[in-house]
């Protein structure tokens, strides 16, 4: 490879982001461009292999399709990723040049691609270099088309991808939930040189309502004309640095004040450029300068597309707006500029939305119809936040006569999940459904606090990956290399909290998994996972022993307190880890730090009530960390719930993190505990008692994106009530969550900060029973 970069190097500086997103460039299936004025996107799918611990390897004997690293058996499947880049049309050439020599020799599938599918108006212009370089012949795709599909699969499929924008607040940028179910109708306004609004109606019905001559062709003309700006982001640069009253005329220069009358405020545009015409020509220097002439303009553009967009959106009775083009670019003054007009034309009433991605638009499109015969819509798709870069607040450019020759790359990862995944159904309202409950990007004392917290604990976690694969020749390099890129990253994220979209712990544990997985670590507490059930399984006897000598008040009362013992025992929380590592913390122990009640939030004697009377129908758990938690806090509960007649439904996450339970080791340990324990062994002949992947990958919980047969299983089944256990998926997620059915939600509360900003303590506890239509909490809250 060293020697591919020194071809290229001789005409551009090569980034070392270019490593990144073509690092799977040999396993590219399907290619697609959009190609435009100024920038050019890339769009390549690429199948990589994808390692899933085998964690009963006596029914896996090891062939080609497994491989052994340490302890663990692995199966290597198929797994899928989307990679778009983006960089100035100017270094098309040599960005294709480097791509030839990244496939030279590699056995990749380019024989097997027919033809690259292109949009944007530099499709016929670089039909011959592409063909040239890549050997592929170009397929000509509608631009509007690419862009609403585009569109789509971004809202569908990228949390936190539209965002609103308010200059006042801090941060500037507010992303949006959206229910993919609901996110229909809505207006796509393209601001290219001229404008288009597009009305959307659902995933392949849309229709031109309209649109404007004056867009961003217009700007960047008539500013070539009136300042002596080179380019259209040199034009957006000098506007950031004007001041349009000193050219504009205003509601108070013509009245004195405001004009309450008519609702005019007194800093309104009465006329734009209205100030020039008292210009005699004989000035020697004019009161303004070009950037004023500059701002100006631009909110002439702007205001002017910001109410015809607000008069369609009144006109078809759409609330949303979604805004792309290349004359937004990010930049903090165009998002006010549009974002002021809608505001001030529709009174509020409709909302100015706009896209972390909207640059990868069209690409994203043309990649979708390449990529038909592979059943894109049949999966769900996640950002992968190793590969991805930062949003920021715009696309670095140079003017094309620049001397500055260096390539500056911006990409995006999308990584393609199992199986669908959907809405939980038994939100109470999905519109205003946010997983999190503390927002790092708004709180700063939090995000302070957590940033730093992953930071102190990532030379402990890389030593885990390392003692993971201990034996492995290359394990030293691939730790450290994952230490380095998740620390640049926490680091970044000081500066840029919003660079992902909402900053939150959740996201920062998905982080450090995605570094992990991209350096091959893919369930570094497996060994630790192992001993812990080990242990739990050689104590669940005498302790449901224990629990059946009791009375019924008093086992229920029981079964709660050995809830909360067994979530003692997480490797994610940091004071708990340092006791676990020194021998300090076993059952008893856990059961000791269960302080007296009323506990923080006590609902446990409204929930003991609740099981006097009839039995639930079916009861669905979100399950938490394995060995003491699983084994001897949730199963003796689901026991009793199985004594009750009721149907349960167990769920744990698809993918490995932390210490918590997978879907494949949940089967496995039911398998085990049946031999131990005569209703769990019925309830699983019969199907009363059912494990189910829950479609994440998370210590946390987001009922926004779970597994869609679940889903369908929920609604089926009658599910009435739902538990979430454990930290994260009841107190980092859901806390504030109100479900249509009854819902319990159990934690104790293992870091010191969180805990405080509940207001409670260390190890403080939260029982929390909920009923739909009653006020949350509990008789210690």
């Amino acid at each position: 490879m060293e020697g591919d970069k020194g071809e290229m190097s001789r005409s551009i500086k090569l980034p070392q982001a270019i490593d990144i997103a073509l690092r799977n460039i040999k396993d590219a299936k399907i290619f697609a461009m959009d190609i435009g004025g100024s920038l050019t996107k890339i769009a390549y799918y690429s199948i990589l292999p994808f390692k899933k611990i085998v964690y009963d390897s006596k029914d896996h004997p090891h062939d080609a399709a497994h491989e052994d690293v340490d302890d663990a058996v692995y199966e290597v499947t198929e797994g899928a990723r989307l990679h778009f880049i983006k960089f100035e049309t100017k270094h098309i050439e040599a960005t294709l040049d480097y791509i030839q020599n990244c496939l030279l020799g590699a056995e990749n599938q380019m024989h097997d691609i027919m033809d690259v599918k292109v949009t944007g108006g530099g499709a016929y212009k670089y039909a011959d270099l592409i063909e040239k370089k890549l050997g592929l012949k170009i397929a000509k795709e509608d631009e509007m088309m690419c862009m609403i599909r585009g569109c789509n699969f971004l809202l569908r499929n990228i949390s936190d991808e539209a965002f609103i924008y308010q200059k006042k607040d801090d941060p500037a940028y507010t992303f949006q939930p959206l229910n993919p179910q609901e996110m229909f109708p809505y207006l796509l306004v393209m601001i290219g040189s001229g404008v288009s609004v597009l009305k959307v109606e659902s995933e392949d019905k849309y229709s031109r309502i309209g649109g404007t001559a004056t867009g961003g062709g217009t700007f960047w003309g008539l500013g070539k004309l009136l300042t002596s700006a080179k380019d259209f982001d040199e034009l957006l640069s000098l506007a950031e640095q004007g001041d349009h009253r000193k050219v504009d005329m205003l509601v108070k220069d013509i009245y004195g004040s405001d004009y309450s009358s008519l609702g005019l405020p007194a800093d309104l545009i009465a006329s734009s450029f209205g100030k020039a015409i008292q210009l005699s020509g004989e000035e020697k220097e004019r009161p303004f300068s070009e950037a004023d002439i500059a701002r100006s303009l631009l909110y002439i553009i702007s205001n002017d597309i910001g109410q015809i967009s607000c008069l369609y959106a009144m006109l078809h009775k759409i609330k949303k707006i979604y805004f792309g083009g290349f004359f937004l670019r990010h930049r903090p003054v165009s998002l006010h500029t549009i974002s002021f007009a809608i505001n001030y034309w529709s009174k509020g009433e409709v909302q100015a939305n706009f896209l972390r991605h909207e640059g990868y638009l069209g690409a994203i499109g043309a990649f979708l119809k390449s990529a038909e015969s592979f059943k894109t819509e049949n999966y769900s798709w996640g950002e992968n936040l190793y590969g991805s870069s930062a949003f920021q607040g715009q696309f670095t450019s140079h003017p094309r006569d620049s001397k500055d020759s260096s390539l500056e790359i911006d990409h995006l990862e999308i990584d393609r999940f199992d199986s669908q995944l959907s809405y939980c159904p038994l939100i109470e309202d999905p519109t205003e459904y946010i997983a999190d409950t503390v927002d790092l990007t708004r709180d700063h004392d939090a995000r302070a606090y957590w940033l730093q917290c992953f930071k102190e604990s990532l030379p402990k976690f890389t030593e885990r990956a390392l003692a993971s694969q201990s034996h492995a020749p290359d394990v030293q390099g691939r730790a450290d290399r994952f230490r380095d890129k998740f620390s640049s990253r926490l680091q970044m994220l000081e500066t840029q909290p919003f660079a992902f979209g909402n900053l939150t712990v959740r996201s920062l544990l998905d982080m450090r998994e995605h570094c992990l997985m991209e350096f091959d670590f893919h369930d570094v507490y497996l060994k630790q996972k192992q001993l812990e059930n080990k242990a739990a399984l050689a104590l669940l006897p005498a302790h449901l022993e224990k629990l059946a000598m009791m009375d019924w008040k008093q086992r229920q009362e029981g079964l709660a307190l050995g809830f909360l013992a067994g979530n003692v025992f997480d490797w994610g929380a940091k004071e708990v880890a340092l006791l676990m590592e020194a021998g300090k913390m076993d059952f008893a122990a856990a059961m000791a730090h269960i302080g007296p009640r009323p506990w923080l939030i006590d609902d446990v004697d409204r929930w003991v009530d609740r099981l006097e009377g009839p039995p639930h129908k079916c009861v669905c758990i979100f399950i938490d960390n394995s060995g003491g938690d699983f084994i001897l806090g949730v199963l003796p509960f689901v026991e009793e719930m199985l004594r009750r007649k009721s149907r349960v439904i167990l769920c744990a996450n698809s993918r490995p993190i932390l210490n918590d339970v997978t879907h494949a080791e949940l089967a496995l340990l039911l398998g085990q505990v049946a031999e131990l324990c005569p209703l769990i062994k019925a309830g699983l002949e019969t199907g009363q008692l059912v494990a189910r992947d829950s479609g994440q990958g998370s210590p946390c919980l987001d009922l926004a994106r779970m597994n869609f047969e679940l889903a369908e299983e929920m609604t089926s089944q009658g599910v009435d009530l739902l538990v979430l256990e454990g930290m994260g998926r009841a107190i980092h997620t859901n806390l504030y969550t109100r479900f249509k059915c009854e819902c319990l939600k159990v934690a104790v509360l293992k870091n010191k900060w969180l805990a405080q900003h509940l207001g409670g303590d260390m190890f403080s506890v939260v029982f929390k029973y909920e009923v739909p239509g009653s006020v949350s909490g509990g008789e210690g809250s």
